[in-house]
């Protein structure tokens, strides 16, 4: 962590390179310091979103991608970024443009119920979003959070939003997983969780994102429950999660015991809020984004090239799978 002289040099530093044009050689002779702890600078600059580029022109293959995803997986609208070097910096980017694209979906719409879930992605997303006042509005977690710390838990998110839009708050006070199927529905019956479900079912807007069985998944690292490994999941096809909820690659919910105990919205009452955005992306979640697409979960796709492109592609050879030999289509299974 940076401390305050630490910060308002790396300030410095950007308002050099970024607004006065000086190479990080002569920014390191002008500062007395080394190249490499300028560059470092720069570099944590643009992940702790100190420094936000906007770019006034458009990658012609983004947009066309963009298009293609609306016209064949019948989206609202779609979101597409390039593809950079770093793996590691995908949530960041994701996160600068779902920032861009939810605070003008703000300003352009009136929004009363403005639903979360959590990760990486969007808590970039979050520290993108731009200040408002929205007295009017709700902004809730829509699914249960870890029951120890972490800065990427549901309540922190949830909260973060609502201070940014002077916004008001409201908690799913509950674990990600009860311990049993039943333990849940006990927890559900409680008038003070109906009434929280009930709010969560009214959103005009949810905002989550992906995540995939792999050790870069937060739940998979944090917040699964230590009597189901991941090998359970795996055999039963899961590709990915939304809500702590594992789907296969048709985007249907695995016969698992640990989907009855999320304590969060059904996936299939996702198709009751009418803007449901997700913003993921990263080689690791195609499968999980493909079938994400395939089962119409989203009518908003926030993502990077090549892995919308690879997602697609998936869809698009599963579907060409399908086709009988006499141009006709074989009934799924």
């Amino acid at each position: 962590m940076l401390n305050t002289d630490d910060n308002s040099l790396e300030a410095r530093v950007a308002w050099l390179y970024f607004m006065e044009g000086m190479t990080q050689a002569d920014i390191a002779e002008k500062l007395g310091m080394t190249r490499l702890r300028v560059n470092r600078m720069l570099v944590e600059a643009r992940t702790s979103g100190l420094i936000s580029i906007t770019l006034n022109s458009r990658f012609a293959t983004c947009v066309e991608l963009e298009q293609a995803l609306i016209r064949e997986f019948g989206l609202k609208d779609a979101v597409i970024i390039p593809t950079p070097d770093d793996p590691d910096l995908v949530p960041v980017l994701l996160g600068q443009a779902a920032g861009e694209y939810l605070s003008n979906f703000l300003e352009a719409n009136r929004v009363k119920g403005l639903g979360l879930g959590w990760g990486a992605t969007l808590r970039e997303t979050i520290r993108n979003m731009r200040p408002g006042r929205y007295p009017d509005l709700c902004v809730n977690s829509m699914m249960g959070g870890l029951t120890h710390g972490l800065e990427l838990n549901t309540f922190e998110t949830a909260s973060s939003l609502a201070n940014r839009l002077s916004a008001e708050c409201q908690y799913l006070a509950a674990p990600i997983y009860a311990g049993s199927p039943a333990s849940r529905d006990i927890i559900l019956s409680q008038d003070v969780f109906r009434e929280a479900f009930e709010r969560i079912s009214a959103n005009d807007v949810a905002v989550l994102s992906i995540g995939d069985l792999s050790l870069r998944s937060l739940l998979i690292r944090y917040g699964l429950p230590r009597d189901v490994p991941t090998e359970e999941l795996l055999a039963l096809g899961a590709v990915g999660d939304i809500l702590g909820q594992f789907y296969d690659a048709e985007g249907r919910v695995i016969d698992h015991p640990l989907n009855l105990r999320a304590i969060a919205l059904p996936l299939s009452e996702l198709s009751r809020i009418p803007t449901v955005i997700l913003a993921s992306g990263g080689r690791n979640k195609i499968p999980a984004i493909a079938a994400a697409l395939k089962a119409h979960l989203a009518s908003v796709v926030i993502c990077d090239e090549n892995t919308a492109r690879a997602a697609r592609d998936l869809v698009l050879a599963g579907d060409a799978s399908q086709e009988s030999p006499m141009g006709g289509r074989r009934s799924r299974p």
